[in-house]
């Protein structure tokens, strides 16, 4: 018996893909579950797996091909031996919770531009003032309602609303000269992933009240504890990294300040506080920055953490990662310590809230109990939307890291 099979159901609202390469060859036979082909999407490069099992006896797509959701891949001819076929084909990735994504809604009713600036006062009451502040609303980029064009707290809300829904066009981009004026130049057009990435870092550099805070935490102990401990470790095949120890600092931090584990519907104002520990990992790939998901870090030991850690981010880097394990982040962590690099300033994962930056730690002359002593001082960053984190709890979160960080039998115990 002849039966097709369709791109299933991506999840995370991709609705379409790029065959990269097709896996198997007209006469092959195929089993349930064995990939048929590689597709790159927005969200990353993914192998289709194939729900039907039996002698393919035609291919309907080839590499290069842009396929939509629902699209007919291959036609199986069923063998005795196959596995009882499912209803519907099973997505690679399930959506596990709704979250913003960048689909664009239904098109909302133009509001009128808003004035150009000439230097007079904006006319909005303190109130409102403070609202757009909390917000991060640009009260010259807002059409005011009221009489004279005064600005309300309606119209610094809708701004936010215009935002977050696309309303507004955003601004063009700029136009460039013509670079081969001066020179050879070469041209090389962005991958999905790389415009995924674009798109993301704006959205969050536009939506998100960047504020940012450094400090600094003496890890020579930690250090100790992972080279007492590292081979032990090394014996499940597993890597005990700093970020795997920084994962347990940022849960004990979460479980203690939960507006960090949260992300804002500014639409209707509301905090929206998150009950699970799924944390981000910032890998770099030949392909561009992902971030892998670790979910429920709080159940996980550390040995758990390091084997789970070192497989997903190695999977990241070859391509095999799963869009389901790229989504439901809470929180998330990146480390350019292993590159050399100190200090520097992460860019919130919007929609979260907060994101925890890890230099390299390096030996300084510390003065404890008066004495000089060579200590290993790791420089961190911590990043946090001012909208929904002020500055004191940001300083508060630091340092319950930091203590952590600098007493890991206490944290491990602990977390």
């Amino acid at each position: 018996m002849a039966t097709e099979f369709k791109l299933p159901d991506l999840g995370e609202g991709v609705e379409a893909g790029d065959v990269v390469s097709v896996l198997i060859a007209e006469g092959d036979t195929v089993e349930v579950d064995q990939s048929v082909l590689e597709l790159e999407t927005d969200k990353a490069l993914v192998e289709v797996p194939s729900s039907v099992a039996g002698t393919v006896t035609k291919i309907h797509v080839n590499a290069g091909d842009r396929v939509p959701v629902g699209s007919l891949l291959i036609s199986v001819e069923e063998g005795e031996q196959q596995a009882e076929p499912e209803a519907e084909a099973p997505a690679p990735a399930q959506k596990k919770e709704p979250e913003p994504t960048a689909r664009a809604p239904e098109p909302a009713p133009p509001r009128p531009p808003a004035p150009a600036s000439n230097g007079d006062p904006i006319p909005a009451a303190p109130s409102t003032r403070r609202l757009a502040r909390e917000l991060g609303v640009d009260l010259t980029q807002v059409a005011g309602s009221g009489p004279g064009g005064r600005i309300s707290q309606d119209d610094v809300k809708a701004a936010v609303r215009d935002r977050q829904t696309g309303g507004p066009a955003p601004t063009a981009p700029v136009e460039l000269p013509d670079f081969s004026r001066w020179g050879n130049i070469e041209r090389q057009p962005l991958s999905k992933v790389r415009q995924i990435i674009a798109k993301n870092m704006s959205q969050a550099w536009q939506q998100v009240a960047h504020v940012t805070q450094f400090d600094r935490a003496d890890v020579t102990d930690l250090e100790a504890f992972r080279q007492r401990n590292k081979e032990k470790a090394e014996a499940l095949g597993a890597k005990l990294t700093p970020t795997v120890l920084a994962l347990k600092a940022i849960i004990t931090a979460l479980k203690t300040f939960p507006q960090f584990n949260a992300s804002l519907d500014a639409g209707a104002n509301e905090i929206i506080l998150k009950h699970y520990y799924n944390l981000g990992i910032a890998v770099d790939t030949e392909r561009g920055l992902l971030v892998p998901v670790i979910k429920n870090v709080d159940r996980k030991d550390i040995l758990e953490l390091a084997l789970e850690l070192g497989d997903i981010s190695q999977r990241a880097r070859t391509n095999k990662i799963g869009l389901d394990e790229l989504q439901g982040g809470t929180f998330t962590i990146t480390n350019l310590g292993s590159l050399g690099v100190g200090e520097f300033t992460p860019i919130v994962n919007h929609p979260e809230v907060a994101i925890l930056g890890l230099g390299r730690a390096r030996e300084e002359a510390t003065v404890r109990e008066g004495r000089i002593e060579p200590r290993l001082i790791m420089p961190l960053a911590l990043s946090y939307d001012h909208r929904v984190i002020d500055g004191a709890d940001g300083a508060r979160f630091m340092r319950k890291i930091v203590d952590a960080l600098e007493n890991p039998e206490l944290m491990l115990m602990g977390g």
